[in-house]
């Protein structure tokens, strides 16, 4: 089940369960569109992966399984991050 962070992890930006630009890894790293596909350039900071839209979760849905409300802390390593950058800036994600 998908935590549903409720913030970015880059700028802080609030992404509530129905925010249509809430962006995870397969980890379920949360990032805003902006920050994964412009400052990340579709590469997570964490583990190396390419960014999906988070799926949306239906109230009734949310109801019985509520989206996570402890914030995640707004930090990006760009040491790691240029490290991955360069590694992984011209391999599609279906390569990495």
């Amino acid at each position: 089940m998908l935590e549903l962070r409720p913030s970015c992890e880059g700028c802080g930006k609030s992404l509530p369960p129905n925010a249509s630009d809430a962006m995870i890894c397969t980890y379920e790293c949360t990032f805003c569109e902006v920050c994964a596909l412009t400052t990340l350039r579709n590469v997570c900071p964490n583990c190396g992966g390419n960014f999906a839209h988070r799926p949306i979760r239906t109230r009734a849905q949310l109801a019985k399984h509520p989206a996570r409300s402890e914030r995640t802390a707004v930090a990006i390593d760009e040491a790691s991050h240029s490290e991955f950058l360069e590694r992984y800036r011209t391999t599609p994600p279906s390569e990495r």
